[in-house]
């Protein structure tokens, strides 16, 4: 997804742009409706920080990051083209729990750096800061660059229906993924704000609709 940002003019711009700006997490499991929650929030003029994108980012070919994973693992993580082989290193970790670990322990404070130098950059009343694992501490620890939590809510039926319809993986796959992520009572647990996307487009947006003029209300308080 674009990101509309405009880069301040200066160090101390850039410092005071992020407080007192509101910032607003989003989140929810595989196939909730976070994409359409984002691109509607999008559209009424809102920055968007998305930690998959900020994770490709980081990751890219010759980027400080990838050489540190090359370090850790081995020239294989890198194809002939100097790309990541992102299939392979999803292949290890998926299989191995330390491996994750290693590699969150690299990719981590990059990306939680390259979203706090976003959120300097953000022009918006207010910012959404996407990222599918932001409760869980998986995401580099980006809730705490955010005061409220937004969870798109959605049924373990209606996640597998969509997931598999949109990305056309296999149910096991996709509840593999669930797995890895929290369950839907304690993801709401957590959040200040839940929407639950059981209908079509225009019902979900009607439900964020108030949650916007929220948010354009709390930011004029930060």
């Amino acid at each position: 997804m674009s990101q509309h940002h405009v880069t301040p003019n200066s160090q101390a711009s850039a410092q005071s742009s992020i407080r007192p700006r509101l910032v607003v997490g989003l989140t929810g499991g595989i196939g909730s409706g976070k994409s359409a929650a984002t691109k509607w929030f999008f559209e009424q003029g809102i920055d968007i920080i998305d930690a998959d994108i900020i994770a490709h980012e980081v990751m890219a070919k010759g980027s400080k990051t990838l050489r540190q994973l090359q370090r850790k693992f081995g020239d294989w993580v890198i194809k002939d083209n100097g790309e990541m082989d992102r299939a392979a290193v999803r292949s290890l970790v998926f299989s191995s729990p330390d491996a994750l670990m290693e590699l969150e322990a690299i990719t981590h404070p990059a990306i939680r750096e390259a979203a706090k130098a976003k959120l300097a950059q953000s022009t918006s009343e207010y910012v959404i800061l996407s990222a599918p694992l932001l409760i869980e501490g998986a995401e580099a620890g980006l809730a705490n660059l955010c005061q409220r939590i937004l969870v798109i809510d959605a049924t373990e039926a209606t996640q597998l229906e969509r997931a598999s319809r949109r990305d056309a993986q296999s149910i096991s796959r996709i509840k593999a993924i669930m797995a890895n992520q929290l369950s839907r009572e304690e993801r709401n647990h957590h959040a200040d704000d839940v929407v639950v996307n059981d209908g079509d487009l225009d019902a979900f947006y009607d439900k964020l609709a108030p949650l916007h003029e929220l948010y354009l209300q709390q930011a004029k308080l930060c």
